[in-house]
């Protein structure tokens, strides 16, 4: 066992109990058969029940090229698994009165004035951003050729050295897509959010989220560093070799990787630079434990980080299903998707389950109602995200459970 990961997970009052060997035996299997085929290079599992560690796993290379192993307490570039941490940062920011989630970004950001295709400049409020309501998007959700590439506005993990107000700039000049509250995309919103966060209380968004949430919950990793570079898992992206055989190819600055119309363009190296902005939507890096602490801290309620009505706040369906670039069932609530039909999205888990994932290769959820939390943190873009790995990991975890009664 890694002390590490058990010092993360304490913070949230997790107890250590081992899995029913029905559980271990299917996630093992999802997991190992992932690794066999090469679709994925390595991964941390962690699971939680009823606020014990049931199931933990360090599996495969943490970097190939040296044959080096994963390990429970590898450091990972977490992409969007950012955003729940940083949605948590702004709903204990509106508790304290710090900000006011109904006013218009302007109060705290009075340059970001992007307009819609008529030239009229709406108000977008602080919770629209959240929600992904705001008429803003990512670049690698346009077609190539858009006025975000045109723009060459950032996603939030390419571009070493790109500062905030330059990003800023850029975004504001691309066309809103929609009037702000009357649709869904998602969008670089909390990269918008969380420098406003920055500016209405005067504190750099590093330090916001290293006071309100990594130092309560113990997230000694979580920083928009990488905190030590030894136990810094290395990014793969899927692979397909001439012969059919899969190869994930190691991952380079200027990495692209095309996604639906448009393309995801990495920069594992952005971390590096101090002049990259922190981004709010994607520029954290953690452990599995880490984020499993916020989880648990979640599905308990708020614990040392937020008030109960808050949780219940982010948990709520805002933007209810069907939605853009999510499965049938899924809504979305604030720093996350939320459940809202099982049957149409064909999952065994639980009406008001929450669940996001990361570009880097990421994959969470929690099922409240089953009291279970389920962290997958891999090294292998898109695989790890929303491959066949995460619908045998979701499925092994409710056919162990299922069959341990």
């Amino acid at each position: 066992m890694n002390l590490p990961v058990l010092e993360s997970v304490a913070a949230t009052a997790i107890a250590e109990h081992p899995a029913p060997s029905a559980l271990r035996d299917r996630v093992d299997d999802a997991i190992d058969r992932a690794i066999a085929e090469r679709r994925l290079v390595g991964a941390v599992v962690l699971i939680a029940r009823d606020g014990q560690l049931v199931y933990r796993r360090a599996a495969g290379l943490a970097d190939r090229e040296s044959d080096r192993l994963m390990r429970e307490d590898a450091i990972f570039l977490l992409a969007s698994v950012t955003k729940p941490i940083v949605a948590a940062a702004a709903m204990k920011l509106a508790e304290q009165g710090r900000i006011d989630l109904d006013a218009p970004v302007t109060r705290y950001l009075p340059q970001f004035r992007p307009r819609l295709a008529d030239g009229s400049e709406p108000q977008i409020t602080l919770r629209q951003l959240l929600s992904h309501t705001s008429g803003l998007s990512y670049r690698f959700g346009e077609p190539t050729g858009s006025d975000y590439d045109q723009l060459n506005v950032s996603d939030g993990f390419d571009q070493p050295g790109l500062g905030i107000d330059d990003n800023l700039q850029r975004l504001s000049q691309a066309q809103l897509r929609f009037p702000p509250g009357q649709g869904f995309k998602y969008s670089i919103g909390l990269d918008v959010l969380g420098e406003a966060m920055a500016r209405a209380t005067d504190t750099p968004l590093p330090a916001l989220i290293e006071e309100l949430i990594a130092a309560p919950l113990a997230m000694k990793d979580t920083a928009f560093r990488i905190v030590d570079h030894k136990r810094t898992a290395t990014p793969y992206t899927d692979g397909l070799a001439a012969d059919g055989s899969r190869r994930p190819a190691r991952m380079h600055d200027e990495t692209v990787l095309p996604f639906f119309d448009g393309a995801l363009r990495y920069a594992p190296n952005r971390l590096e630079n101090a002049a990259s902005y922190p981004s709010g939507g994607a520029g954290l890096a953690g452990t599995a434990g880490d984020v499993l602490s916020l989880l648990e801290t979640v599905r308990r309620g708020g614990g040392e980080i937020l008030q109960a009505e808050s949780v219940a706040t982010m948990m709520r369906e805002h933007v209810p299903a069907p939605l853009e670039g999510l499965d049938p069932g899924w809504g979305y609530g604030y720093g996350w998707a939320v459940l809202s039909d099982p049957a149409a999205s064909g999952t065994p888990q639980s009406r008001g389950t929450i669940a996001w994932g990361g570009v880097y290769g990421h994959s969470w959820f929690v099922d409240a109602q089953r009291g279970l939390s389920v962290v997958a943190l891999t090294n292998t873009a898109i695989e790890g995200m929303e491959g066949e790995f995460t619908f045998d990991l979701r499925d092994a975890v409710y056919a162990g459970l299922a069959a341990a009664k």
